[in-house]
């Protein structure tokens, strides 16, 4: 390994020369108390930053072991870590001077939600911290400014690693509340199942957000307050005792006027998949960890899903067992997102009226009389929820607003008023008993096949796989465009990108033709459990811009690729 002065005299060396000559220092370098890493330099000073990461070694950095001693501690103090260097780097950001990108110093920005990144690691044995950043390294034109560059390795990136990555800088107590916090969210989590619960809502939770593009909470929203006969209470290991609403297993109605925070509810039950930080709001929102919100997706691409529990008998023959298409309607593909989750093993459906297909949630009295079970080849969602829970043990949490037929189906409702939860559910139980649900028995059906065995798109030898994404909305994977928009569990863009690498990789070594969707995505799993996103990307070094999906978003990637071969 070369050291700091090393890295001095090669900068001095290459002053004033042309931007390429900047290749020359790549590698690790000796810094007090850290090794700094110059992994991929760029092209010019125009094209993407270069990519650097320091190490400090756990007994320099000197975190207490008890900060990192479990996943999830681990996981909020590398969050913690990256959003302390990241303030410090926005400071430091251009303060080297130069054209193009010169000057920049930039981490990952992480949102409300605490996600595993590759942007910043612990390792659990030692307590070593690797933190990847990208810089923009200098210069006049496209000619090296050495003493700019000087500047960026020798006093503005030592500061950053001062100022975060080293106990003695940081806020102990609020670091320990940050670890705390973590346990009891895992607590509660963990605690859903023993209480029969597929959610639990804090009494004091803020759910409405700042606006539709800021995640952060809503000044002087009103607190969340559980109805005495949900309520219940958690001990945490150390929040004491806090309660809340909890959402039992089953079948349950949100109701409500308009804008009395139904939607807000359900927005936050999705979110609540996640751990959130500190001030959020809902820290102490947790739902079961394989929910998956089902939606209506018009346009979307549908490959060998069998939807045969829902949709039977198309005029066209289709075959609804192996059903196929680059263009599916809103009901084919609201069953097909119900037959996928289930594949994710998805426990808990959370789904709301306003984004659903009609045709696939209810057919009234009236329209049945018109038009018979016989003409009709869906099978409303209303008629295969009860065979859901009690079948397969996977529960629904509905948003309705103008349909009461499902009042004869919940097993619990809830109305929201201002944003205050109040259960109606022998109230509304009552005035459904008023109208009588005259349905027509639904068809049996089998339970769905999940045998589809996909073989991915070869590449040919010498060919470089490019992975774009486009915010939230979208990856490009080389010309294949794959549409994430309505995939809402999905979070931070960082996300999006693993999912590229992950595609990618299976392609290589999983879709073959012999391993079903499932063991595919679950070998997967197995190496993010184990090694980490750095196996998946297969590349000298790894990229800062990673972060963790779970499991059900992986198969909802892999699901609406139009390549893919089943």
């Amino acid at each position: 390994m070369k050291t700091s002065e090393d890295l001095r005299e090669l900068l001095e060396r290459i002053d004033h020369r042309g931007y390429p000559a900047y290749k020359d220092i790549r590698g690790r370098y000796q810094f007090r108390g850290y090794v700094l890493s110059v992994d991929h330099v760029q092209g010019d000073p125009f094209a993407s930053p270069s990519k650097v990461s320091v190490e400090v070694p756990g007994k320099i950095s000197g975190f207490p072991q008890s900060l990192y001693e479990t996943p999830g501690r681990r996981i909020g103090l590398q969050d913690e870590l990256l959003r302390q260097f990241g303030r410090q780097a926005e400071r430091a950001a251009f303060k080297a001077k130069g054209s193009g990108k010169s000057g920049l110093i930039s981490v990952s920005r992480p949102g409300q939600e605490i996600l595993e990144r590759s942007a910043c690691e612990i390792r659990p044995d030692k307590g070593d911290i690797l933190l990847r950043m990208e810089v923009g390294l200098p210069a006049n034109g496209r000619t090296i400014n050495s003493r700019e560059a000087i500047k960026i390795f020798f006093d503005l990136i030592p500061a950053c690693v001062q100022k975060s990555l080293y106990y003695r800088s940081l806020d102990g107590g609020r670091l320990e509340k940050i670890a705390e916090l973590a346990d009891d969210q895992a607590y509660i989590r963990r605690m859903l199942s023993e209480k029969g619960l597929c959610a639990f809502v804090a009494d004091g939770a803020v759910l409405p957000r700042e606006s539709g593009i800021s995640q952060k909470p809503m000044r002087g929203a009103v607190a969340f307050k559980a109805p005495e006969s949900l309520a219940v209470t958690m001990n945490l290991p150390y929040g004491g005792n806090i309660r809340g609403m909890g959402i039992p297993k089953g079948v349950t109605l949100i109701v409500g006027g308009g804008y009395h925070g139904k939607s807000t509810l359900l927005e936050a039950l999705e979110r609540g998949v996640y751990q959130h930080i500190m001030g959020d709001g809902r820290e102490y929102v947790i739902t079961d960890d394989t929910a998956v919100k089902i939606r209506a997706e018009d346009g979307r691409s549908i490959q060998g899903v069998d939807i045969s529990m829902f949709i039977n008998g198309l005029p066209n023959g289709k075959d609804t067992k192996h059903f196929e298409t680059e263009d599916a309607s809103g009901s084919t593909s609201q069953a097909a997102n119900v037959i996928e989750a289930m594949e994710a093993g998805s426990r808990v459906f959370l789904i709301d009226e306003d984004t659903s297909a009609t045709n696939f949630m209810i057919r009234d009295e009236l329209m049945q009389s018109v038009v018979s079970r016989e003409s009709e080849p869906i099978t409303p969602y209303i008629d295969r929820l009860r065979e859901l829970y009690e079948n397969y043990g996977i529960s629904s949490i509905i948003v309705a607003g103008s349909s009461g037929s499902y009042f004869h189906k919940a097993d619990h409702i809830i109305q929201m008023r201002q944003y205050i939860p109040e259960e109606i559910t022998d109230f509304a139980k009552a005035k459904a008993a008023e109208y009588p649900l005259k349905m027509d028995k639904a068809p049996a059906c089998k339970a769905p096949s999940f045998d589809r065995k996909p073989k991915g798109v070869k590449e040919r030898p010498g060919d470089r796989t490019k992975i774009k994404v486009l915010g939230k909305d979208s990856i490009q994977l080389n010309r294949e465009n794959i549409d994430l928009r309505y995939v809402e569990q999905l979070v931070d863009s960082e996300q999006l990108m693993a999912l590229g690498y992950l595609l990618n990789y299976a392609q290589k070594h999983f879709m073959d033709g012999q391993r079903s969707m499932t063991q595919i995505v679950d070998e997967l799993t197995n190496i993010l459990s184990k090694n980490g996103l750095g196996k998946i990307c297969e590349s000298s070094y790894l990229p800062s811009g990673l972060a963790m999906p779970r499991k059900q978003e992986i198969l909802a990637c892999f699901n609406r690729y139009r390549k893919l071969n089943v």
